[in-house]
């Protein structure tokens, strides 16, 4: 083994610098600077070269990251960048917007006591670098296949599997009804996590290596799913899930009450320089505003960072288990709380206030009771605990569910399960359409980006399996459509 690992029991664990609180919350930039080759290489360092790497066991992508820290220990960075890029299409993204806290460096081995390693930080170090030196290249396939494949969903999941497929030499056709490429990457996630340079830099890369994209292309709207289908010899559903879940709560109606995810996009949109109705006069800016914003998870503290950021008056978060209970990255919610964000663990809410408009909102404590059938503990209202917070915005940060799949596609055929996403067989993941495959948000629900990158390798390996299996028994291959 090197002598450069092992470093933890006598070298701390180190975050890069990160903004102060009062300089950050002025722009939507990134809040970490990048490591330096000294610092990256130290940090690498640590790792304990384990037996059993719990941090790749745990990641969705199973990233060979006790290998790729080797090597920046010893200063090998090309051979590191070729390493991480095997497994993973983004790792520059990733590095930034993965929970690590709840996935590799929360299964490291020296957590306990040492503090994990700082993989992530790493990893967006690797790929920089690469970048920097001109590593990165497009992808130039050795033999260029005639067979053409139809992604709908330029997300994380639509475009790893169109790059995994570019590398087959496929013909591959990108649909997505927005304007640019990246999905919730471009529009979901804020700058102050993801800078939008970053995207569009893979975005031009993709382009280079002949992935065609089709843009503000509304699949089942204007555009037949039939028709693209029978332009291409299999397709690929990739389109995420953006119906914003509801609460049942009196005053749910009320102007001033938003879903998080046009907040979201309002607020990128407006960053990128679009001209925004919705964001001017003032229906989704959080400017001068009480802001109460409902949800626990990462998409919640997006929200009320991008408040901060819009000037409110003040930002709390409601929810309705502690923090030790809540599904979004603690490092988030330790962000956020530099940034000024109050939140107000163990209540909920149980009635919007205001006539027209909404002026408040009236929560009650919780008590977490006896664990369900899925462990988590449930909770109970505890009686005479109704308190006021002032609102004059509500974003509602409570997930996402897919929208009605047959109708949205035109396809009544296609089968969906009992939580409304597409069924697949996830040994191939072809969905009960022969030729049509999904992946991503769209099969499992609401999920991480790292997973849709995951899932859409895994669907870009099935569609060549299919592709090559036709080839070899044509006579078998016919499809009725």
């Amino acid at each position: 083994m090197s002598s450069k690992m092992l470093k933890f029991v006598s070298t701390e664990k180190s975050m890069p610098n990160k903004r102060g609180a009062k300089n950050r919350v002025a722009d939507f930039d990134e809040i970490y600077d990048e490591f330096n080759t000294n610092d990256a290489e130290t940090q690498a360092s640590r790792c304990s070269q384990c037996g059993v790497p719990f941090c790749q066991v745990n990641c969705p992508l199973h990233n060979n990251i006790p290998d790729w820290l080797m090597m920046t220990a010893e200063g090998r960075m090309l051979e590191a960048y070729e390493l991480s890029s095997q497994t993973n299409n983004f790792p520059e993204i990733c590095g930034r917007i993965c929970p690590q806290d709840r996935l590799c460096e929360g299964s490291c081995v020296i957590e306990k006591g040492f503090e994990s390693v700082t993989i992530g930080a790493v990893e967006k170090h690797i790929t920089e670098t690469a970048f920097a030196e001109g590593w990165v290249k497009p992808v130039a396939p050795r033999n260029e296949r005639a067979e053409t494949v139809g992604i709908i969903g330029a997300g994380p999941a639509g475009l790893s599997a169109a790059e995994m497929l570019r590398h087959r030499g496929y013909q591959v056709h990108v649909y997505d009804r927005y304007d640019r490429i990246g999905g919730l990457l471009m529009y979901g996630i804020p700058g102050f996590k993801l800078e939008k340079s970053i995207v569009e830099r893979r975005g031009k890369l993709l382009r280079d290596s002949g992935v065609h994209f089709h843009l503000n292309v509304d699949v089942g709207g204007e555009t037949r799913f039939e028709d693209i289908w029978a332009e291409h010899d299999a397709m690929l559903i990739a389109t995420g899930v953006y119906k914003a879940r509801d609460i049942a709560t009196p005053g749910s109606g009320l102007n001033g009450i938003v879903p998080a995810l046009e907040y979201l996009k309002a607020s990128n949109r407006k960053s990128l320089g679009d001209q925004v109705e919705a964001f001017d006069n003032g229906t989704l800016n959080a400017e001068s505003k009480d802001v109460v914003v409902i949800g626990g998870g990462d998409t919640a503290m997006d929200c009320v960072r991008t408040a901060i950021r819009q000037r409110a008056k003040s930002v709390s978060c409601l929810y309705r288990r502690d923090r030790t209970n809540m599904p979004g990255s603690q490092r988030e919610v330790q962000n956020a709380e530099e940034e000024g964000v109050a939140f107000k663990w163990l209540s909920a809410p149980q009635a919007f206030l205001g006539e027209y408009k909404v002026g408040g909102v009236q929560a009650q404590r919780i008590h977490l009771g006896q664990p369900d059938a899925t462990g988590r503990q449930v909770p109970e209202v505890i009686e005479g605990s109704t308190h006021e917070l002032p609102a004059d915005m509500v974003i509602k940060a409570l997930g996402f569910d897919p929208e009605d799949l047959p109708a949205m596609f035109g396809l009544k055929g296609l089968e969906v399960t009992r939580w409304g996403t597409l069924k697949i067989d996830w040994r191939t993941m072809m969905t009960n359409l022969d030729g049509v495959f999904a992946a991503g948000d769209i099969v499992r629900g609401a999920s991480l980006v790292v997973w849709g990158v995951r899932d859409g390798r895994d669907a870009a390996e099935a569609i060549d399996k299919w592709i090559m299996a036709a080839e070899d028994a044509p006579c078998a291959a016919g499809v009725e459509r």
